[in-house]
Formats: C-alpha cells, structure tokens, sequence
C-alpha cells in the first residue's frame, strides 16, 4: 500500500475532505491531521513540499486556497505523487469548472466519488480524467 492518506485543508486548516486507506482510530487521525497540517502550512512557498513525518512522507501542495496533503510510504516516489495532486485537482477543475472550496464543501461526496475513481486501497488506479469522470457523468444523466 502507498497512499496512507489524502487530506484538502483550507489556509486556516480546517479539514475539508480527508480520506484514510488503513484504519486508524478518530482521535488518532484528528491528532495526526493538526500536526501534519501545522507544519505544511507553516513552511513558506520557497521550501520544498516534501515533509517527513513519523515513519512516512506528506507531499502537498497548494491551489488557491486548498492545500492537497498525501501522505505515503517513505519509498514512494514523491514527484509521481505531485502529478497525482495534479491530476486530481485537474479532474475537479473539470467537473466544477474552476473547482473552489465551496465546490468541495457543498457536493464532498462528488469530490469523494473522483477520488475513489483515482485511488482505491491506496494504490493508484486511474489517472484518465475522461474514465475518471464518465460513472459521474452517467450517473447525473439518469433520471430520479
């Protein structure tokens, strides 16, 4: 397994959409995002956007005013990581046209939906914006 986690975090850090791919119980989890969200935020655009802690590695990045944390195994290559945030953030774009924070907080289980489209057990699956998005489509298009 690579992907531990995928947590979007708004500038003032609260939690917008968070995603674990190996159980780990509520009050861990609330701890583990307050302190990887502490020292993402806190590191300036200059610095790299690689950041170890514990026993894995968190790859960020920010666009406008979400920050897209993964958190991986200490082996996994952190570059392929960063085009994964990109390609997620371009699918969002996609499906909201100019996706915001308010576009993830009012439809979090679309947001969800592309996601498990792109990862499932923490393993990347799909990165094609099209078949990510096609079951979304569909399922829109059918009638109530």
């Amino acid at each position: 397994m690579t992907i531990r986690f995928v947590l979007m975090v708004n500038k003032q850090g609260q939690t917008r959409l968070a995603q674990y791919y190996e159980p780990l119980p509520r009050e861990e989890r609330r701890a583990l995002e307050g302190e990887i969200v502490r020292k993402c935020l806190s590191r300036s655009d200059t610095q790299c956007s690689f950041v170890e802690h514990r026993n894995f590695k968190v790859i960020y990045r920010r666009y406008a005013s979400l920050f897209f944390l993964v958190g991986v195994d200490a082996d996994e290559n952190e570059l392929g990581i960063l085009e994964f945030i990109h390609c997620f953030v371009e699918t969002l774009d996609k499906h909201f046209g100019n996706v915001c924070e308010l576009d993830i907080m009012f439809h979090i289980d679309k947001a969800h939906f592309i996601l498990d489209e792109m990862v499932m057990n923490g393993c990347i699956v799909e990165t094609n914006k099209t078949n990510i998005l096609l079951p979304m489509t569909l399922m829109e298009k059918t009638p109530a």
